[in-house]
């Protein structure tokens, strides 16, 4: 195929980039220097070029020349857009790669590297076949997915909007470091990641010596009760052919251990697979915890915090990737899971405004078991640099195609 022939042409520049962003990861919403080497990448290219003004955020418009969309008004000519996010996590790494980070407590552990690497190589693919476009592509370079809603930014900002009209779909890719054999591409049509929203609890008791508790109101042995409570509510309250996933990171109280603290402090996050448990989770947990601290006689603040909605892909968009992976890489790369992943994403909040797909990429090195292999977040997660070309090449192939079916309706 000349796609992926061309996208093999610049795999060294593709890993030469990669290398880079991986050598020095920022976190958040605000990655300059990040932004920098991604304007670098298409700095010569025939991009309209806005960046973000919350973040610092890159969207890119490329005014295609093919079709019944030449010449057209841009209100007139389909869109779609390319998704990559970039920024890291505060992860000390731990893979010894040569490229390792250079900037203490933060590392590129989920593959965001490689997502903007390979979306720059898409675009100069893009470019260079810009004559093939039958309307305009949208390339997101989004900061902040990592917990901050960069994609809700870039949204309110207009990306959507970037090309003129409203884009009609929108793809999404994300490496992984274990799941699947090397290269496999994996989709799911409907819910493909869970959503995800944040429980935090302060529990309020009356501190005091630990040799004479009843002349106290200890808030630790509350907060023990409602992390064992939490748990049970979720066998109990609701069906496990909907699962819900409730997970403790913090548990939090004291400071020496003869004296009862004041209070006590509890971090949750929690995975839904179902608006309607979603919904009911949120009325259920501060409801539990605050029944027990009555029960205790101590009092309770529940922060129930709504982050990532469920990320759902169309199943028409879903099908028409598929079909793009197959021609590009043959049906033996592609592997359609069965049930959702329970991590979640913000390029859920593009899905819920245009059609369109998410699809997963293994980055296993070739020979390494993924059944083992560390997986994204972790310190010692690593991402092989062999499918930054085939990534670049399907993201490009997506927008020619798709544009193609868009111009003929």
């Amino acid at each position: 195929m000349t796609m992926t022939t061309d996208a093999k042409d610049l795999q060294e520049d593709l890993v030469r980039l990669r290398h880079d962003l991986h050598r020095q990861p920022e976190i958040g919403l605000h990655l300059p220097r990040t932004q920098e080497k991604v304007l670098q990448a298409l700095d010569g290219l025939p991009y309209e070029i806005t960046l973000g003004k919350e973040t610092t955020s890159v969207t890119a418009v490329l005014r295609g020349g093919a079709g019944p969309g030449e010449g057209k008004d841009a209100a007139e000519r389909p869109a779609v857009l390319l998704r990559a996010d970039m920024d890291g996590l505060p992860v000390q790494e731990k893979t010894g790669v040569d490229f390792t980070s250079r900037t203490d407590g933060a590392m590129h552990a989920c593959g965001h590297d490689l997502h903007t690497s390979m979306l720059a190589g898409a675009a100069t693919l893009l470019a260079e076949k810009r004559h093939q476009l039958a309307g305009d592509v949208v390339l997101m370079f989004q900061p902040g997915e990592e917990g901050c809603d960069g994609a809700g930014y870039m949204i309110r900002e207009g990306v959507l909007d970037a090309a003129g009209p409203r884009v009609q779909a929108a793809y999404g890719m994300h490496v992984f470091s274990s799941l699947e054999p090397h290269g496999t591409f994996c989709t799911k049509p409907g819910v493909m990641l869970s959503a995800s929203d944040g429980l935090e609890v302060t529990v309020l008791g009356a501190g005091g010596h630990g040799s004479a508790p009843h002349s106290a109101k200890d808030p630790v042995t509350v907060a023990a009760e409602m992390v064992t409570a939490l748990q049970v509510m979720v066998t109990r309250q609701f069906n496990m052919f909907d699962p819900v996933v409730l997970s403790v990171g913090v548990l939090h109280a004291g400071t020496k251990r003869n004296v009862i603290p004041e209070s006590a402090r509890i971090e949750a996050t929690i995975r839904t697979f179902s608006e309607a448990s979603r919904l009911k989770m949120k009325d259920a947990v501060p409801r539990l915890l605050k029944g027990i601290a009555a029960a205790h006689g101590v009092e309770v603040a529940v922060d129930y915090l709504e982050e990532y909605p469920l990320t759902i892909t169309n199943e028409d968009e879903t099908h028409t990737a598929e079909k793009v992976i197959g021609t590009l890489f043959g049906e033996r790369r592609l592997a359609r899971w069965a049930t959702p992943l329970s991590g979640s994403e913000d390029f859920s909040r593009v899905l819920a405004e245009v059609p369109g797909t998410f699809i997963g990429l293994s980055a296993v090195a070739p020979g390494a078991d993924h059944a083992t292999s560390p997986f994204n977040h972790s310190p010692y997660a690593t991402f092989d640099d062999g499918v930054l070309a085939d990534g670049a090449a399907l993201y490009a192939e997506l927008a020619i195609s798709r544009l193609a079916a868009l111009s003929a309706t």
